[in-house]
């Protein structure tokens, strides 16, 4: 059986011809292509605007632009946060085809001044001023330090309604005027406005300015930052242009960060969602948590979390010596361990006088030299002293007996059980979670002191990948010698690759330290979240930033700022899946939830949370 169709037209008694219609055009007319897929179902268009389906565009062209154009002026119309198109058409035109006009238009423009100079009229500036700009353009031109081209820029906006077309069109006249810049809609070419700004790079509006190079280059698009990288881990969304904020902290010229923001702007969450996506590249992260926030994190992934108050199990002796490496001596280690030690005594002392700094840097010298600890001796199988073999030297020394009675409360009196006991703990875990939470908060600074030296000596042991994240921060940077510690941490944690994250609230007790500036400018990533009324002044002074900054980070919601890498940055959103949420909120209401549906996990016996999501921790 054929098919046969029409072909050709009836000639006088002629019977209309019949041809045969293959198979192959039965084939291709059935063909479903990518242009059947997106295009709307339908189009209407009015002289004003085309429908598109269930939506409505309208398209403008620029027709004016002032006599100076600035850089970055488009940059407002670019970063708009409205669903629009924009389409720039560049022709270039002949240098010499200009030359010939500029020529004769410079003659015309010569001749009025002349005619009105005869007449005894006034200067015209506007003749004047226009003389000399075409004379200025036409050296650039013959000098080829210029070329003139045929510029066309079409903006098409989209609505739901035609209110919404209206109010969109009322705020990028009102940005582009406020620069000089006009638009007009293309009445009753919408159709060719439409297909102009398409991608198939058709020019069917044809409304065009001339331009030479230099103004022309203010229009370029492309100036939204774009902080990304080809690896690391996500940090969150661009707010500017929806990209995403990719980083390796360890690839920067430092590994250090600081994260800024009040109470309950995200800072934690935004922190506990890094060191999630952290742990997935094989990196070890050892956390100094003051508020217990991370608990739930260090269980859901495996990790370690020691309870450090004096009630406490756990206990770390501050004389403990990390064992030399290679490039080091044992004179080296102890030196160091000493200094360290004066500066803890003298944050659990209340300060200490030059003699008194002098009689207690003696005191620890010889009590290491009573268990056989000196410069030359190997320490490494040697137990180290305890609080209480120091007090005992102390005791014996001339002048030691003021000290001696300020440091029995941590030997004999209600402190005793937190520093006069042998190390217990050990961080041979991918994540490990200090907290001193329920550590008296006058012992705090000693607790965190204590804690990061002990971290200090393991990080210096052994050559891994560690991130090392200070929770509230500022409350080492209350103390002189603590943050002294601190700072020589982000300055040599380079070389033992380790990266310091500092987290804080009280942006000012943090700045007010001698060396939270210096924190600051050795750290390759700044956070800035929501910020509070009383301290935004002091964050726009310490990071440069405009007026404009300065109100977003009070108008941010939570988990929006701005992120800092080197001498760029942006606006950020943080984003996080559901399990991510999950495992990391701080919510009471959610960790509420979180509890009651892990009870009736276990009522039913199925696998708890953790077995879910114990892929997240696996390197990929």
């Amino acid at each position: 059986m054929a098919l046969f169709g029409l072909f050709g037209k009836k000639e006088g008694n002629q019977e209309p011809r019949l041809s045969p219609i293959l198979p192959q055009q039965i084939y291709e007319q059935g063909v479903l292509e990518l242009r059947d897929v997106i295009a709307p179902s339908a189009l209407k268009i009015t002289p004003r605007e085309i429908n598109l389906g269930d939506k409505i565009a309208r398209t403008f062209f620029v027709m004016s632009y002032p006599r100076f154009l600035t850089d970055s002026w488009f940059a407002p119309i670019i970063n708009l946060d409205r669903v629009f198109d924009i389409s720039i058409f560049v022709h270039p035109i002949d240098t010499a085809v200009v030359l010939r006009k500029f020529q004769k238009k410079v003659a015309e423009v010569q001749s009025q001044i002349s005619g009105r100079e005869d007449k005894g009229l006034v200067r015209d500036p506007m003749l004047d001023t226009a003389y000399k700009d075409l004379e200025r353009l036409r050296d650039d031109l013959q000098q080829a330090q210029e070329k003139i081209f045929d510029v066309g820029v079409y903006i098409t906006i989209y609505g739901d309604s035609v209110s919404d077309l209206d109010k969109a069109e009322s705020e990028i006249k009102s940005i582009l005027e406020s620069r000089l810049v006009y638009v007009k809609p293309a009445l009753f070419q919408q159709e060719q406005g439409f297909q102009s700004i398409l991608p198939i790079a058709r020019d069917e509006l044809s409304v065009h300015s001339k331009l030479n190079s230099t103004p022309l280059s203010s229009i370029f698009p492309f100036v939204s930052f774009d902080l990304t990288s080809d690896r690391g881990i996500l940090y969150g969304i661009n707010r500017h242009n929806a990209g995403l904020v990719l980083f390796d902290r360890f690839s920067l010229e430092n590994y250090n960060s600081v994260v800024f923001a009040k109470s309950g702007a995200g800072k934690s969450y935004a922190m506990k969602l890094e060191i999630l996506r952290t742990l997935m590249f094989d990196t070890e992260v050892i956390v100094i948590d003051p508020e217990r926030e991370y608990q739930y994190l260090a269980e859901a992934t495996g990790g370690r979390y020691f309870n450090i108050s004096l009630t406490s199990e756990h206990h770390i002796n501050p004389f403990d010596l990390p064992i030399p490496r290679e490039d080091e001596s044992a004179a080296d280690v102890l030196r160091s361990n000493i200094v360290n030690l004066v500066g803890l005594l003298r944050l659990m002392l209340g300060g200490l006088s030059p003699e008194e700094d002098a009689i207690i840097d003696r005191a620890i010298t010889e009590t290491y030299a009573l268990k056989d600890i000196s410069p030359d001796s190997d320490f490494s199988q040697v137990e180290p002293p305890l609080m209480s073999d120091f007090e005992l030297v102390l005791a014996g020394m001339e002048g030691g007996t003021s000290l001696v009675q300020r440091l029995s409360k941590y030997t004999k009196g209600t402190w005793a059980g937190f520093l006069n006991q042998p190390t217990n703990v050990d961080i041979n875990k991918k994540f490990v979670v200090f907290s001193v939470r329920d550590m008296e908060d006058d012992l705090k600074p000693v607790a965190m002191y204590i804690i990061t030296h002990f971290i200090w000596n393991a990080v210096r042991k052994t050559l891994k990948k560690r991130l090392l994240v200070i929770d509230e921060a500022w409350w080492m940077m209350k103390s002189e010698d603590t943050a002294s510690f601190l700072y020589g941490m982000a300055k040599r944690g380079r070389k033992y690759f380790l990266g310091l994250a500092t987290v804080t609230q009280d942006v000012d007790d943090f700045l007010k330290s001698p060396y939270g500036l210096p924190m600051i400018t050795n750290s390759s990533l700044q956070m800035l979240l929501k910020q509070s009324p009383t301290s935004i002044d002091s964050v726009q002074k310490t990071f440069n930033l405009s007026d404009e900054e300065k109100f977003l980070l009070l108008e941010s919601d939570v988990g929006e700022g701005i992120f800092f890498a080197g001498l760029k940055h942006v606006a950020i959103k943080i984003i996080a899946s559901y399990t991510e949420d999950q495992i990391i909120t701080s919510d009471p209401s959610q960790l509420l939830a979180i509890k009651k549906a892990q009870q009736e996990q276990k009522d039913i016996s199925t696998p708890p949370l953790q077995n879910q999501i114990s892929s997240l921790t696996k390197a990929p």
